[in-house]
């Protein structure tokens, strides 16, 4: 998608920081949220649910992006149907974002390497993986036991 570069005021510029998710989002991200032209669309992407083959649940809404999407890529390796590389581009086309995005999520946003994630992925029951997410989305932490059991 094209980008824009635009300048704000300090009050608009806080208001849509005010309403961002820390560590998730970008400016960008907010704004659509906020912006009622963009609401339709983005709730449709964000509440349609994985079909079976994605092995991943359908998320509450209100639910993290980068959460959902570091779940789908876990579940998807850790279920033996994909390396980590490849479950990332099954989960960026899905969301309809590029593959670096979401390495973004489970790499830069959790502190890891793409490597280091990898690593996580291997263990028998993803117990550490479970412990980051908690720490790191602990209002979501129903979510993260739902998906992941």
């Amino acid at each position: 998608m094209r980008t824009h570069q635009v300048e704000v005021d300090d009050e608009v510029f806080e208001f849509v920081k005010s309403h961002a998710e820390p560590l998730v989002d970008t400016f960008n991200t907010s704004l659509r949220r906020l912006l009622p032209v963009s609401a339709a669309k983005q709730q449709r992407r964000s509440a349609a649910p994985l079909p079976a083959a994605y092995g991943a649940p359908s998320f509450p809404s209100g639910t993290p992006q980068a959460l959902r999407q570091i779940v789908e890529v876990a579940l998807l390796v850790h279920g033996g149907t994909h390396t980590r590389t490849s479950a990332t581009q099954v989960v960026a086309k899905r969301h309809g974002v590029a593959t670096q995005t979401v390495l973004d999520k489970y790499a830069r946003q959790l502190g890891l390497t793409a490597h280091q994630f990898g690593r996580l992925l291997e263990q028998p029951n993803l117990r550490e993986l479970r412990q980051l997410l908690h720490s790191k989305f602990s209002a979501h932490s129903d979510v993260i036991d739902g998906a992941m059991q």
